[in-house]
């Protein structure tokens, strides 16, 4: 059977069982996590690993604090993005320069609210796992422009709490974020098996 190029560019939408589940993951704002990220790079030997906290503010307002190695602070609010350093002026862009925050808003916004609408507008989402126990969200984002930058999003999740976040962009590069508890849980020289490893293990 032949398939049109317009069918084939419109994924199916996500079943009802993993709409479920997202919508189980919502949480009143404003809502915190503390964050671990190992960015592993191809230009680099080593993942650069920075530590923090995500906020979802509510509405499309997301803030991430990164506490170590260096302060700095984002926040997205309006379309905007107002970055943060000590001891030097606030730099403020638009978020539609920021693909990866873009993304990173879309996704983080959209499962603390427990919004499976709001989600499914932006990426086309697959699901496996058990949702009592391990799971696993995959999210290709719909925008062709964003899918430029970034490939995928993964995440991985046990019942009703989301652990760890990796950002699979399109060069190559990996971004793992492991997140609430889990963020403590960072190794000190982390390789990607290692982190999937804690991603998938039971809390």
């Amino acid at each position: 059977m032949n398939i049109s190029a317009s069918e084939a560019a419109t994924p199916a939408p996500a079943s009802p069982s993993t709409l479920a589940l997202i919508a189980a993951l919502g949480q009143p704002a404003p809502a915190h996590t503390a964050f671990a990220e190992a960015r592993f790079m191809q230009v680099l030997e080593r993942p650069l690993v920075v530590s923090g906290e995500l906020a979802w503010l509510g509405g499309d307002k997301l803030q991430r604090r990164v506490d170590k190695p260096r302060a700095e602070t984002f926040t997205i609010a309006d379309g905007e993005v107002t970055q943060e350093r000590a001891g030097r002026k606030p730099r403020h862009f638009s978020l539609s320069r920021a693909p990866q925050l873009q993304v990173l808003l879309d996704s983080f916004v959209a499962l603390l609210s427990g919004d499976p609408a709001h989600l499914q507008q932006v990426f086309a989402i697959s699901h496996s796992g058990d949702a009592a126990a391990h799971w696993t969200l995959k999210l290709v984002p719909r925008d062709a422009k964003v899918a430029r930058t970034i490939a995928a999003i993964t995440i991985d999740g046990y019942a009703t709490e989301s652990r760890c976040m990796q950002m699979h962009e399109a060069d190559g590069d990996l971004a793992v974020d492991l997140l609430g508890p889990l963020a403590a849980k960072m190794p000190a020289q982390p390789t990607r098996d290692a982190l999937l490893a804690l991603c998938r293990a039971a809390p």
